[in-house]
């Protein structure tokens, strides 16, 4: 088996591809047999922090499969210590790497690849008794299932879960559901709900410790408060939604291209709402133009916010039809 492992991972290198999950390991499992297979909770907690960094500046799909090969390297030890005091910690680590799996998926529009790692990352996370993470399990899995279009009443559910489970405790995970309620409030065109949320995101935000871990999937900061707000205001139309653009694009390093490109589609429907509509779509356009990278599932709504608020006389235009081309076509490359 480590032989056939050995010149599958050759084989891969050689060629330029990705090396399966679990083929590095086999060929390593004689080494770690050899010393018991140690846990270092410590290393993996490290690992499921570094991806949580990454996934927010990297190409959607891109950590899929490195994030997925130590998926089956945790599995392998959880075997292997099934009956030792280190499992409530792997089983942590699952639930961190199932969840950043779930986003990635989702990311790319892989939809029943995503609920998947969601439930894996749910029942992990349950099993560890984290309650903080159970937490952010959830909240999180409702802002994805939010921007891949998943039922509102599904979205609903899983807030509803993450907030009870927090039992009034701050945490990012809270933060998120919060941020999902509001989302779908403002879709729906309950302002007074979406409001609501904003209120209760905020105080949640005020609570939380102070974090200088940087931009993370795995909490929530001043950068991600404000681009939610801007969602929620942009869709309720509130008077306060450009100068909350505005507050969260400053915030925002011009590295992180990705939420700063959504950030523009959501003043570009912005415009179009307030009847400026060729700059609207100007605006639309060249933000897509300008961002090369495939983009995410909340990217690809967005462009819809901004088609949909069009006039009727305007969905024919030039610049709507080339947007919509090349939303498409991004998608496909995603």
């Amino acid at each position: 088996m480590r032989r056939r492992a050995a010149i599958q991972f050759l084989a891969a290198l050689s060629a330029g591809v990705a090396v399966p999950p679990g083929t590095l390991e086999t060929v390593l499992s004689g080494i770690d047999d050899a010393i018991g297979r140690p846990v270092d909770l410590a290393e993996w907690e490290a690992i499921v922090h570094e991806y949580g960094h990454l996934i927010t500046s990297r190409p959607p799909g891109t950590l899929v499969g490195d994030i997925t090969a130590d998926i089956v390297a945790v599995g392998r030890l959880l075997k292997v210590h099934e009956a030792t005091d280190d499992v409530p910690g792997l089983l942590r680590v699952s639930a961190g790497l199932s969840g950043l799996l779930a986003i990635d998926l989702g990311y790319v529009g892989r939809r029943h690849e995503a609920r998947t790692a969601w439930r894996t990352a749910q029942r992990a996370a349950d099993a560890s008794g984290d309650r903080e993470l159970q937490v952010w399990v959830r909240g999180r899995a409702a802002q994805d299932a939010h921007w891949t279009g998943r039922p509102d009443h599904v979205v609903i559910g899983l807030a509803d879960e993450a907030i009870e489970i927090a039992d009034g405790a701050p945490s990012g995970g809270k933060a998120r559901a919060h941020a999902a309620r509001a989302s779908v409030a403002a879709d729906q065109g309950d302002a007074d709900g979406a409001k609501r949320s904003l209120v209760a995101l905020k105080d949640t935000f005020d609570r939380l410790p102070d974090d200088d871990a940087g931009l993370s999937e795995l909490t929530f900061r001043e950068t991600q408060l404000r681009w939610n707000e801007s969602y929620a205001h942009t869709q309720i139309g509130d008077r306060r939604a450009e100068a909350t653009l505005d507050d969260a694009l400053a915030l925002y390093s011009a590295s992180a291209t990705r939420p700063r490109a959504n950030l523009q589609l959501m003043r570009a429907a912005l415009l179009v709402k307030s009847h400026d509509v060729d700059t609207g779509l100007h605006h639309a356009l060249t933000t897509m133009q300008a961002h090369h990278r495939p983009h995410s599932a909340a990217t690809g709504m967005l462009v819809n916010r901004v088609l949909h608020a069009l006039p009727k006389e305007a969905r024919t235009n030039p610049d709507a039809q080339e947007l919509r081309e090349l939303a498409a076509n991004r998608t496909a490359l995603a």
